[in-house]
C-alpha cells in the first residue's frame, strides 16, 4: 500500500519508506517550517522502531500453522475410555470443572463448528473474507474474534492526517508501521511548544517595551491599547503552530493481536468514517480539518478483522460502499451528512486492507447486495453453521470443557459439580431436538450455565450444583416462553380435556406454544346436512398452513368414505386455539381422525393423543416439537401417544414422563385409527377398508433421512 502523504516528520528526515515510495516527493518543504525558522533534529521514530525489533521476538510469533486445527480435547485430566460411551462426561474423571484445563486461544475453544473453524483457519491464512449463515447463538462472533488472533501482529499500522497547506478541505494521509505514529505526533507537538514559548517570550518583550514606553514618554492609555492589540495578534498567529500538528487517526501502538471490529449495526459515519461538523469553519476560528476527520470501523480493522453480523440491515448504498472498500483496500473518509460542514472535507484515500467476516441468518442472504455476496465468494468461503452435533464421548468432553470456558470467562461463577455438568449435558441433549444430538446454541446454553452459577453464588456456595441447575431451567426462561407457560396454566382453570372413555367426533391433538411449552389441543369434528354444496368449514384462526392441511385431509376422507360429502357440511372445530390460532399441519392427523370418526360414528379412545402431518395419499409425515408435546400428554392424564414413526429418534422426555406414557408410531393413517378408535366390529372393517386405499407411499428408510434437518413443523 502506497503512503499517501507529501509530508515530512521533521525537517531534516524524511521516512525511507516514504521516499522509496513516492520519488518525486523527496524534496517536500516541512510544513512545521514557518519564519525561516527550521525544527530542530528529531530522532525519526521509523528508525527506532525498525531497530528495537529484535530477532527473538520474530521467533516468538506463531504462524498460522502452529495454530492448527487439532485441538486437545481434555488436557491434564484422566479419561476413562471403557466408560467413555455410556457416561454422561464421556469419561472424564472430574469432581467439577476446577479439574478441566480451559485452551487460551479462542480459536481452541470452539465447539462443534469443526468445518467452519478449518475454514477460519485457511482463512486467516490466505486473508479470505468469509461469510457465515446460521442460528444466532451458535458461534459466528467468537470465530471471528478467534481469526483476529490468528492474524500476524507484526504488520499493523497507525494512520495519521496532516493538514494540507495548499486546500485544507484535502487532508492529507500517511500510514507509517504500528507504534510510529504516536511517536510523530509527540514530536510534533514538542516543536509546536517550543515554537509557541519562542512567540510568548517574544510577546511578553514586546509587550512590555511598549509599556514601558508608554510609562516614561508617551500616553498611558494608548501604550495599554497597543500592548493588548500586540497580545492579540500573537494569540491568533500561536493557534497556527498547534494547527500543524497531526492527527493520530489509527492507534495501533499497544495493540497485541489484530485488530478486531464489530461493526454490527454501525451507522454509516461509524463504519465508513466521518469528518465532525464545525459551526465556526469561517472566518479562521475554527477546528482545522484534519483535526475533525474520524476513522471508521473498516479503517481501524486495517490489518485485522471487521465483523457485521446481520449485515442485510445496512443500507444499500453503504454496502456499495463497503464492497469498493473491500475491492482498493483504501477508502476515503468524507462527511456522511450532506448538509454538515464536514462533508465539503474529504481526505486522501486511508487504508483498510481488512479481512471481512459477515454473518447473519437465512434472511441475510435475501437484502444483501448481491455484488457484495459475489465479491465474498468469489475471493473467500461461505459456510453454513451447524444447529446440532452428534453425541459423542469426546463431544461430551468438550461440553464440560464449554462449561468450565463459561465460569473462567465469567470470573464471578462457582464451579460446576460432576452432577450438574451431566443436567447441562442432558439439556443440550434435550434443546438439540434430534436423538443422539447436542445443541450448538451456545449462547442460550451459556445463560443457563451462567443463570445457574448465579443462584449458586446468591447462595454463597463453593460449587454450583446440579439443583441449581434444575432452578435455572425454570428461571432463564425467555419472555415468550413465560407468557406460554402463563396462558398454559391459566388455561387448566376452564379445561375441556377428556382423558378416558369414548367420543365421536373428538380428538385430543398436541401442540407446542412459545419454544418449549407442549399443550393439549383437542379437535372437534361434526357432520351436518349441507344447505347447498357440502363444503369443509374449520374454525379456530387458522393460518394458512393450518389450512392446507385441513384441505388434505378432506382428500383422504373424499377418497375412502361412502358418504357422498356433496350432501354434507363438514364442521372442524380447534377447541381453545388461543389468539393466535393454529399454524402448522402438525395437527393433520388430529383433525382426519375427527372427521373419520365422525362420519363412521365410531368413538375416539380419550386417553389417546396425537401428533402428526399427513400427505394426501395417507401416510404420517414428521413433524417438530414431539418431546415436548409427549410431556404435555403426560401432565394431561393421557396414556397413550401417537407420534410419527420418523420422529422415533427425537423422542427425549425426562425420566419422570417415561412410565407414564406409551409412545406408539405410526406411518400411515390406518395405523393411526387402528390404535385410537374403539368399538372392534366396525373399526375392524374401517381400518381394512383405509387400508387397501393407502397403503405407503414413502420408504420408511426415505422418510427417515428427511429428518435429519430437525423439521420445526409445530
Amino acid at each position: 500500500m502506497s503512503n499517501n502523504t507529501d509530508v515530512d516528520d521533521s525537517p531534516e528526515d524524511a521516512s525511507d519508506t516514504a521516499d522509496e515510495e513516492r520519488p518525486e516527493r523527496q524534496g517536500d518543504q516541512s510544513l512545521l517550517e514557518e519564519d525561516g525558522d527550521r525544527r530542530p533534529d528529531v530522532d525519526d521514530p521509523i528508525d527506532e522502531f525498525e531497530s528495537s525489533s529484535d530477532e527473538e521476538e520474530k521467533d516468538e510469533i506463531e504462524t498460522v500453522d502452529d495454530l492448527g486445527s487439532t485441538v486437545e480435547v481434555d488436557p491434564g485430566v484422566e479419561v476413562d475410555e471403557e466408560i467413555a460411551k455410556d457416561d454422561l462426561l464421556g469419561g472424564l474423571k472430574i469432581d467439577s470443572t476446577e479439574d478441566i484445563e480451559v485452551p487460551d486461544r479462542l480459536v481452541d475453544q470452539v465447539i462443534g463448528q469443526d468445518e467452519a473453524r478449518d475454514i477460519i483457519i485457511k482463512a486467516a491464512k490466505q486473508r479470505r473474507h468469509v461469510m457465515m449463515i446460521g442460528s444466532p447463538g451458535t458461534g459466528k462472533s467468537m470465530l471471528a474474534k478467534a481469526m483476529s488472533q490468528l492474524l500476524p501482529q507484526e504488520d499493523l499500522q497507525d494512520v495519521l492526517v496532516y493538514p494540507n497547506p495548499d486546500d485544507d478541505n484535502e487532508p492529507k494521509v500517511r500510514t507509517v508501521p504500528a507504534g510510529k505514529g504516536e511517536q510523530i505526533v509527540d514530536a510534533h507537538r514538542e516543536e509546536a511548544n517550543k515554537h509557541n514559548r519562542r512567540r510568548s517570550i517574544l510577546m511578553w518583550v514586546i509587550i512590555a517595551a511598549i509599556i514601558g514606553y508608554a510609562i516614561f514618554v508617551g500616553p498611558l492609555l494608548l501604550g495599554f491599547l497597543a500592548a493588548g492589540v500586540i497580545w492579540l495578534i500573537f494569540r491568533t498567529m500561536g493557534k497556527g503552530g498547534d494547527a500543524m500538528v497531526p492527527n493520530l487517526l489509527v492507534n495501533n501502538g499497544e495493540q497485541r493481536v489484530a485488530p478486531f471490529e464489530d461493526a454490527t449495526g454501525a451507522h454509516a459515519g461509524a463504519l465508513l468514517g466521518d469528518v465532525r461538523h464545525d459551526p465556526f469553519q469561517s472566518g479562521g476560528m475554527g477546528t482545522p480539518s484534519h483535526e475533525r476527520v474520524e476513522p471508521g470501523s473498516i479503517h481501524k480493522s486495517n490489518k485485522g478483522v471487521l465483523f457485521l453480523d446481520e449485515i442485510n440491515t445496512l443500507d444499500i448504498r453503504t454496502q456499495q460502499k463497503l464492497m469498493t472498500a473491500i475491492q482498493e483496500g483504501e477508502f476515503s473518509i468524507t462527511g456522511q451528512s450532506e448538509r454538515s460542514s464536514g462533508a465539503m472535507v474529504q481526505t486522501e484515500a486511508v487504508s483498510c486492507d481488512f479481512i471481512m467476516v459477515a454473518a447473519g441468518n437465512l434472511d441475510a442472504m435475501e437484502n444483501m447486495h448481491p455484488a457484495l455476496r459475489n465479491r465474498i465468494k468469489g475471493y473467500g468461503y461461505e459456510v453454513y453453521m451447524d444447529d446440532t452435533i452428534e453425541d459423542t464421548p469426546e463431544m461430551r468432553r468438550k461440553y464440560a470443557r464449554f462449561i468450565a470456558q463459561e465460569v473462567e470467562r465469567d470470573g464471578r461463577l462457582p464451579h460446576f459439580t460432576d452432577d450438574a455438568v451431566k443436567e447441562i449435558l442432558l439439556e443440550a441433549k434435550r434443546r438439540s431436538g434430534r436423538k443422539n444430538h447436542l445443541t450448538l446454541h451456545f449462547r442460550t446454553l451459556g445463560g443457563l450455565v451462567r443463570v445457574a452459577g448465579d443462584i449458586a453464588r446468591a447462595e454463597d456456595r463453593e460449587y454450583t450444583t446440579r439443583d441449581d441447575v434444575l432452578r435455572a431451567k425454570d428461571r432463564s426462561r425467555s419472555i415468550e416462553q413465560q407468557l406460554a407457560d402463563d396462558y398454559i396454566e391459566r388455561r387448566k382453570d376452564y379445561e375441556l380435556q377428556v382423558n378416558d372413555g369414548g367420543v365421536e367426533g373428538r380428538v385430543n391433538g398436541l401442540a407446542v406454544m412459545g419454544e418449549d411449552s407442549g399443550i393439549m389441543l383437542p379437535v372437534m369434528a361434526e357432520i351436518a346436512p349441507a344447505q347447498g354444496g357440502g363444503q369443509v368449514i374449520a374454525t379456530g384462526k387458522l393460518q394458512e398452513m393450518a389450512e392446507e392441511s385441513v384441505q388434505n385431509v378432506s382428500a383422504i376422507i373424499k377418497k375412502f368414505s361412502d358418504v357422498d360429502l356433496s350432501e354434507k357440511d363438514v364442521h372442524i372445530q380447534f377447541v381453545q386455539a388461543g389468539e393466535g390460532g393454529v399454524d402448522g399441519d402438525s395437527a393433520s392427523i388430529t383433525v382426519a381422525a375427527a372427521v373419520i370418526s365422525a362420519l363412521e360414528d365410531i368413538p375416539v379412545d380419550q386417553s389417546i393423543a396425537m401428533t402428526g402431518s399427513l400427505s394426501v395419499r395417507g401416510d404420517v409425515l414428521p413433524v417438530g416439537g414431539v418431546t415436548h408435546k409427549i410431556e404435555a400428554a403426560a401432565k394431561a392424564g393421557c396414556t397413550t401417544v401417537i407420534i410419527p414413526e420418523a420422529n422415533e429418534q427425537d423422542v427425549m422426555i425426562e425420566d419422570e414422563y417415561e412410565e407414564m406414557v406409551e409412545i406408539i408410531p405410526c406411518s400411515n393413517i390406518s395405523e393411526v385409527l387402528d390404535v385410537a378408535l374403539m368399538g372392534e366390529p366396525k373399526k375392524d372393517s374401517l381400518v381394512d377398508r383405509l387400508k387397501s386405499i393407502t397403503g405407503t407411499t414413502f420408504d420408511q428408510g426415505t422418510v427417515g433421512s428427511t429428518t435429519g434437518s430437525n423439521p420445526s413443523l409445530q
